[in-house]
């Protein structure tokens, strides 16, 4: 297996960047783009330069303070909180962070052991099957802050980071979510499948038969239009009995402008059959793939950019009142790069791409079964500009309402996904954001209400999880939960590493 960065960038696009895992600084919190491999990454801004080096003086600082190395500080509840600091100090204060938290490791060992066991239910996580050979995957770690740091350990970045054992480590072991739903995607050439239909359900039952409780949800995906694709469907309603569906309305996402294998949610012919079959097997509820297009899209995906906006959702979603449509990624248009332009979009406006158009479906249209959901959008907001993280939470918590914004990371293509969810527990709305925009709904504190509706609930009642207190408390004492608890008896530290390529630091 070859060790140089695999992708799509061409041997030219290669030499201007490195594999993130070997060449960056492991903030608690990642402070530069990272490419997944099919674009060259933006180089680190200046402002990311210094929110990197406030972490670095803060870990010094505080490190010393509390007799460990810098290292072991960084992997600590105090880095974390080192980390927020810096980023409030160089974008303004979106994150609720004190001092004292970085300072004091027992003050924030106290909240970090507090909000353990609060309820996350990941809506958008993913491996890739064991005999998966295809390289170019190596690079799916699309946003995360990193530091060039040539004294890092040179391991070698190989598939291993995407396959099942390094998926529970990140997933349930370095990270506070109880419970994560199993995904996918659909290529043209079979063999770049990551996981195939019967294979997420196998995954669902080893995951669940040894934790002894729900611990694993899953997806099948659906292809319209492609040969044979209904027979799958009735293969997965017979066999797979899936917890929903996953669709890509653009096809297949390596080339979806070339193979004309996009579709439409509200195509009355191809697909609403697909509709009558879910409802009538009770398995109500799609996620699809919509937003992540490069700001040139309108040239570079020429007669398919359409498909991943939302202006199929409405129809649909009308039409088929019994079923429930998640929408991935909020619909954020944004896609590696800085979102510098479209926050200054939105701070003109109030118009975010994409996102704002599906906001105010429940509002304008009256739908109650259309659903945002954070996996990517959050990771590459946040790293990028917090506050236009906070403008996206925003429009869609005050669009959408607090009971239809679900949370999803697209874990484990950014390591583990316990930044994110430290990053959304800190996070609020500036008040001037509010004022300007005339929102009511806050964030509030790390386990607000409408946090933990974000979190978990929200999820919990789609996927008819039994949300209660009891059920909620099961997780924290079954198999998996005691094989967590021996993992950090034994001093097992999260590894602070995230995947993909930087562009490469030029002093």
């Amino acid at each position: 297996m070859s060790e140089r960065p695999a992708g799509w960038l061409t041997d030219r696009e290669l030499e201007d960047v490195a594999p993130a895992d070997r060449f960056a600084y492991r903030s608690p919190v990642p402070t530069q783009i990272v490419s997944n491999g099919e674009y060259n990454p933006p180089p680190q801004s200046e402002k990311q330069r210094q929110v990197e080096g406030l972490i670095e003086q803060y870990s010094e600082k505080f490190a010393k303070q509390q007799g460990v190395d810098r290292r072991a500080f960084l992997k600590s509840s105090s880095g974390f909180a080192a980390a927020f600091l810096a980023m409030n100090e160089v974008f303004g204060p979106v994150w609720k962070v004190s001092e004292a938290e970085a300072a004091d490791k027992e003050m924030a060992d106290e909240r970090a052991a507090r909000l353990s066991k609060q309820f996350i239910f990941d809506d958008q996580t993913h491996f890739v099957r064991d005999d998966f050979d295809k390289e170019g995957l190596l690079g799916l770690g699309k946003y995360a802050l990193e530091h060039w740091n040539p004294d890092m350990a040179k391991t070698p970045m190989t598939l291993a980071r995407y396959k099942f054992e390094n998926y529970m480590k990140e997933i349930f072991m370095d990270s506070d979510t109880k419970v994560a739903l199993l995904s996918s995607a659909p290529f043209d050439d079979p063999n770049w499948y990551l996981l195939f239909n019967d294979q997420l359900r196998d995954a669902r039952a080893i995951v669940n038969k040894v934790s002894g409780s729900r611990r694993l949800f899953c997806h099948s995906v659906i292809t319209p239009g492609q040969d044979g694709w209904m027979d799958e469907v009735d293969k997965a309603i017979e066999e797979y009995r899936p917890d929903s569906w996953k669709g890509y309305t653009i096809g297949d996402p390596l080339s979806p402008s070339s193979k004309g294998t996009a579709w439409r949610l509200d195509d009355e012919k191809l697909v609403y059959p697909f509709y009558e079959k879910a409802v009538k097997a009770g398995i109500r509820t799609i996620c699809i793939h919509k937003g992540l297009l490069p700001r040139d899209y309108e040239q570079s995906w020429p007669g398919v950019w359409k498909h991943a906006t939302v202006d199929d959702v409405a129809k649909a979603a009308k039409d088929w009142p019994q079923m429930n449509f998640v929408i991935y990624h909020g619909a954020l248009r944004v896609f590696l790069e800085d979102p510098a332009h479209d926050l200054a979009e939105f701070e003109k406006t109030g118009e975010i791409k994409w996102v704002s158009d599906l906001a105010r479906m429940r509002k304008e249209q009256g739908l109650e079964n259309v659903y945002g959901e954070l996996g990517t959008t959050f990771a590459t907001s946040a790293v990028a500009n917090p506050r236009f993280a906070a403008a996206v939470v925003g429009t869609l918590v005050n669009g959408l309402g607090v009971d239809r914004v679900v949370w999803g990371t697209d874990s484990v293509w950014y390591g583990s996904p316990q930044w994110q969810i430290e990053a959304f527990r800190r996070l609020e709305i500036p008040d001037d954001m509010m004022a300007k925009m005339g929102w009511k709904t806050r964030l509030g504190d790390d386990d607000s209400y409408v946090k933990r509706r974000i979190f978990g609930r929200n999820s919990a009642e789609l996927y008819g999880f039994n949300y209660t207190a009891d059920a909620v408390e099961q997780l924290n004492h079954d198999k998996l939960a005691e094989m967590k608890a021996v993992y950090q008896r034994e001093g097992v530290e999260r590894n602070n590493a995230f995947y993909g390529y930087i562009g490469k630091r030029t002093a």
